[in-house]
């Protein structure tokens, strides 16, 4: 981001007024205020920027294998901007190893996202850390099993209309095959 000769000049005199607090005349305020809302409009255009980018990059990401030179000057320009190589990125990078460029940069790739899990991971546990630290947490009520389950009365089962249908199986019992006889010789032996 640069700052012109006057916005520099007003944002001067606004650190020296939070460093040695004076009142400020109206034109100063004006000043200050038209600043705020250029550098506010600065980083709106950078995020729309930055959108803009990290879809390009999908596109490229999208064509693979055709178009290898443009995606790895795209996610070299995307990492040197801080972008955080996401999973589709390590994949297509690992399908692309064969080329010298694309495992070298799979390999940065890899180490900054293990690096930015590792921040992920950092922030979770301090956040926990810091809730459970206080008094003991109350149960979820929201969830099946909670407090309010229990005071809740339990729904009765339907009372059925009618009587079911029985199936053809209860109604005609399989056919039993008569036994045959025992052959003669064997009953005169008996």
């Amino acid at each position: 981001m640069a700052f012109s000769a006057d916005e520099l000049r007003v944002l001067r005199r606004a650190l020296a007024t939070a460093l040695h607090p004076a009142p400020l005349q109206d034109e100063d305020v004006q000043d200050c205020l038209r600043l705020a809302e250029s550098v506010d409009e600065a980083v709106r255009e950078a995020g729309r920027l930055r959108a803009f980018l990290l879809a390009d990059l999908a596109r490229y990401r999208e064509a693979l294998p055709g178009s290898l030179g443009g995606y790895l000057e795209m996610l070299r320009d995307a990492l040197a901007g801080g972008y955080d190589p996401a999973a589709d990125d390590l994949a297509a990078l690992r399908a692309l190893r064969g080329n010298a460029e694309a495992a070298e940069l799979l390999a940065r790739c890899q180490v900054l996202a293990e690096r930015s899990v590792r921040a992920r991971l950092a922030r979770v546990s301090r956040v926990t850390v810091a809730t459970t630290s206080g008094a003991p947490r109350a149960r979820l009520l929201a969830l099946p099993g909670g407090r309010a389950a229990a005071d809740e009365p339990k729904p009765t089962p339907p009372v059925p209309a009618e009587r079911p249908v029985p199936k053809p199986s209860e109604v005609f019992p399989p056919r039993r095959r008569p036994v045959p006889p025992p052959p003669p010789e064997e009953r005169a032996a008996g």
